[in-house]
């Protein structure tokens, strides 16, 4: 059984990594995908081996919480969290307006002593209130053996507050008698929680500009129905809707559930209505539906009205499919993202690593004296190395990707498929349901007799996708179980050198495998259930929306229209999403390969007196993860 759950408590690509090792190591669970700006776990598990009541027990004991309950609405519970956040980062500022006003003497409280007691106060209340959840979160973390964002937080500040604690005190007697001119760091405590919950502000913001296309999709399905019932017409909540239940759908009203039409009228037709199948299909006309036609939930009816039976509901109706399958793309992972998630787990420890022997170098070169610079360079390393940019490089531009995609009626199941995309360099297709339409109203007994093109016609801009592929250096098949006459007139029509005729599944399959054992990376395009072989063993696999439903089991992306320039549009989208996977991956490399040793200290061994501190270094960590979410969203504008 796969579902799609959605994660509370996530800040960091170490916090997906670890509640993804967490899942795959529990029993029951086959597989188990974290997709952090999605805020959701994508879980293929054993209903009879483990339960999601226990699934969110081991997550509650790491820091984080699953939503499973499906009455409890995980966007009420996000909408919750980010008030709480607004409120702590505006607080945490005020807090340090106030600590920065007292550490640098703007408010006169008479003597040293006072003002960093009363600095201690106002830095103890931001920890224990704006920053009180990244100490309870690594400390979860820690009894179970694992690091994040959150640790680093949480040992930079605390390391900085104790310290200065300490020099509150005892700074003089510890300090002052060795000829060592001590500080305190309240400030530094502070801001860190300050410019942190800033950061995750402004990620929330950006983040939520990459779920636009599943809110759009979701916001299709209306939230009431009218039900007959007795004569009455009854508006009532589209949670209570049954199979088999009459419902009435008036002109811009959109349908409720899928279902099939018993009786419609229009002032055009007096036994059809005409319904808006754009957003479900791609089709800009209208389409017409009389009694037994079916209907889709999220349709909206352009021209008449019409009563309709309930056929299918809740996470049954085909607008629910199509959302689900686009939530578990945006929760798969690419191949490049594994590695991530994979050096994420280890990122955190070397950091802390890297920090420790910061201190040692600073405390074994310059001696006692400079103690106090060793322990704050330290802090600024933690800080400084937060690996939120690089967490969020691959799957936030994979969002909006897939997105994208979604807008334009390309449902990508997975994020593979949209990496592998751009290798594709051969492209075979189906002819009959793929690149043609057939004439449903022939007579087929004597179809020979008429001529080709009645009988099918080619697609909307059919032949422009084929000569654009083929101008990208993509070679084009056409692979037909028709007659060689049908097959040479309709790959002529399309443009299509290579051509096929009179095939069996079983030749699919087999020109599949030889171009791949040439070295290929072969895309194929089918509909049916004849194709399905070839699509299972395709490197990309693309079904047609209006064909069978094994072909659309099996395919990695589902073309929802009939418009075949949608292929190299989804080739164009998947260089560009990687591309910019690239692009964030490098910043996010440069930005610590450069930042960390500017936190360390490093320039004081080139006689340059100046590093990276620690209210910097939770700027520019903020700052960079920001960029990264921002860069990404270019996606949405990019041809």
């Amino acid at each position: 059984m796969k579902q799609t759950i959605p994660v509370i408590g996530m800040a960091c690509s170490a916090c997906s990594a670890n509640i993804e090792k967490k899942l795959n190591g529990l029993d029951g669970i086959d597989s188990a995908s974290v997709s952090l700006p999605a805020r959701s776990a994508l879980v293929d598990y054993d209903p009879d081996r483990i339960s999601l009541e226990k699934m969110k027990a081991e997550i509650n004991g790491i820091g984080y919480d699953l939503v499973i309950d499906r009455k409890t609405s995980a966007e009420e519970i996000e909408k919750h969290e980010h008030i709480l956040l607004k409120r702590r980062t505006l607080l945490s500022w005020l807090f340090a307006i106030a600590v920065m006003c007292v550490s640098m003497q703007w408010i006169d409280l008479g003597s040293h002593d006072v003002s960093n007691q009363v600095s201690l106060l106002i830095a103890l209340a931001s920890m224990l209130y704006c920053g009180r959840q990244f100490y309870v979160s690594s400390w979860k973390q820690l009894l179970h053996g694992a690091a994040g964002m959150d640790t680093l937080v949480a040992l930079s500040t605390g390391i900085a507050f104790l310290f200065s604690s300490f020099n509150t005190f005892w700074g003089d007697v510890a300090w002052t008698g060795r000829g060592v001119v001590w500080h305190t760091y309240f400030d530094a405590s502070v801001m860190i929680i300050t410019f942190v919950l800033t950061g995750r502000l402004l990620e929330e913001k950006a983040k939520d500009g990459t779920a636009s296309s599943i809110r759009q999709m979701m916001g299709m399905a209306p939230k009431t129905a009218h039900v007959v019932e007795g004569g009455k017409i009854e508006e009532v909540p589209v949670s209570t809707i049954e199979v088999g239940d009459v419902l009435e759908v008036r002109p811009g009203e959109k349908v409720p559930v899928d279902g099939e039409v018993i009786s419609a009228e229009s002032f055009m037709t007096a036994d059809a209505a005409y319904v808006d199948e754009s957003m479900i299909t791609g089709e800009p006309t209208p389409a017409e539906k009389k009694k037994g036609a079916k209907v889709l939930a999220g349709t909206i009816p352009s021209q008449g009205k019409f009563r309709m039976r309930a056929c299918q509901v809740g996470e049954d109706t085909a607008l629910a499919h199509i959302i689900r399958m686009v939530e578990e793309a945006q929760g798969s992972k690419a191949p490049v993202q594994r590695v991530v998630d994979k050096a994420a787990l280890v990122f955190v420890p070397v950091v802390a690593c890297i920090s420790f022997v910061t201190f040692l170098s600073w405390w074994i070169i310059g001696g006692n004296a400079f103690l106090p610079q060793a322990i704050m360079s330290a802090v600024a390393v933690l800080v400084t190395a937060c690996p939120c940019a690089m967490g969020l490089a691959t799957p936030t531009a994979l969002m909006v990707g897939i997105g994208k995609a979604a807008q334009k009626q390309i449902l990508i199941k997975d994020a593979t498929a949209l990496e592998s995309l751009r290798k594709v360099n051969v492209l075979i297709t189906d002819k009959t349901g793929t690149l043609t339409i057939p004439d449903r109203n022939i007579d087929f007994t004597k179809a020979d007799n008429l001529p080709l093109e009645v009988r099918e016609t080619l697609k909307p801009h059919a032949r422009e996708a084929m000569e654009s592929l083929q101008k990208d250096g993509i070679d084009v098949y056409m692979m037909s179980g028709d007659k060689e006459e049908a097959a040479r007139y309709w790959a002529d029509k399309a443009g299509i050198r290579h051509y096929h005729s009179r095939v069996l599944p079983q030749d699919k399959e087999n020109l599949v495998r030889q171009l791949q054992d040439e070295g290929k990376r072969v895309a194929m395009v089918g509909d049916g259930i004849n194709d399905t072989q070839a699509l299972a063993l395709a490197d990309v696999s693309i079904a047609i929306g209006k064909g069978t439903d094994v072909a659309m089991d099996v395919a990695q992306m589902t073309l929802m229209g009939n418009d075949l320039s949608a292929i190299p549009e989804a080739i164009r989208l998947s260089r560009n999403t990687v591309r910019m996977i690239w692009e964030n991956l490098f910043w996010a490399f440069v930005y610590n390969i450069v930042c960390i040793p500017l936190a360390a200290g490093l320039l004081y061994a080139f006689g340059i007196d100046w590093q990276i501190t620690p209210s910097w270094a939770s700027a520019l960590m903020a700052f960079s993860s920001v960029s990264v979410v921002l860069n990404s969203l270019r996606l949405r504008w990019m041809k």
